[in-house]
């Protein structure tokens, strides 16, 4: 497999595009909620799952959230008022909502901090604005994770890895790009670098230290093809190296992809005697 190439198959996406909107639509009936509650950041993912929620819900039922900071890259909010355009979203249903202020008050009771803590309150404070407004608008809170990033933990813990339902989770960030090209998504919205955009420069790919061409194949061989390291490192020709660092993130953030660990109790261990009747 040469550099560049992915061992991931093409997908018919308009088959795909059409499961994902139905089972979304059943999701919201089942519950009994209404509105689709999207946090917009001008990337691939959100801008895929507004499309999604919209073909599911209906635009007068889907609500978008543009919440920029200060280090929010001027062409993101650019790329996020397309979609909010192209998607002919009511006014009333989208909202432009400025973090700093709330990330400054965290940090001034807490101190400060470094970048990552901030960048992970940065990404709590969002998800915390998306909850009130669902709450509000008795809807659910559309997540926008893919596979990619669920599998290498590549999310913050209750930040952009909390939601309600997580429609493109099927899909690795390969597919993601490729639906979105099928959806007519601006193309500049796809191609670009995917960054969360916590602080000046972030890239997803430094900070994973792989590309996402090299991260999905290792994770499609592994978990789709049930592939030992060894011979994915064969069959793909990617480094064993770097494999075995994907796969040893994979089982590091495994805690990010459980529900909180219980500690369950014996009462009878506990003192408390069994009842005679």
């Amino acid at each position: 497999m040469s550099n560049g190439e992915t061992a991931l198959p093409r997908l018919d996406y308009a088959r795909v595009a059409s499961y994902i909107a139905a089972r979304l639509k059943q999701y919201f009936e089942a519950s009994g909620r209404r509105v689709g509650v999207v946090g917009l950041s001008g990337g691939v993912d959100s801008s895929v799952v507004a499309y999604l929620t919209t073909m599911a819900l209906g635009r007068d039922m889907t609500r978008l959230y543009l919440m920029p900071s200060s280090v929010t890259p001027r062409e993101d909010m650019e790329d996020a008022i397309s979609v909010v355009e192209k998607l002919g979203i009511p006014d009333g249903n989208w909202r432009i909502i400025s973090i700093d202020e709330i990330v400054e008050s965290f940090e001034k009771k807490l101190g400060q901090m470094g970048r990552v803590e901030r960048g992970n309150i940065m990404a709590r404070i969002r998800m915390t604005i998306l909850y009130h407004e669902a709450a509000v608008n008795n809807g659910l809170v559309v997540g926008s994770g893919d596979r990619s990033e669920y599998l290498s933990g590549y999310f913050t813990k209750h930040g952009d890895g909390g939601a309600d339902v997580l429609p493109i989770a099927g899909l690795y960030k390969t597919h993601v790009r490729q639906l979105a090209e099928y959806l007519k998504i601006p193309e500049r919205i796809w191609v670009k670098p995917p960054s969360p955009a916590l602080w000046p420069g972030q890239t997803a790919e430094e900070e994973l230290g792989v590309d996402y061409t090299t991260l999905d194949t290792i994770l499609y061989l592994r978990f789709d093809r049930k592939l030992s390291g060894e011979k994915i490192h064969r069959v793909s020709g990617i480094p064993l190296e770097t494999v075995e660092r994907v796969l040893e993130r994979v089982r590091l953030t495994r805690h990010k992809r459980q529900l909180p660990k219980r500690f369950l109790i014996d009462y009878e261990e506990m003192g408390v005697k069994r009842s005679s009747g």
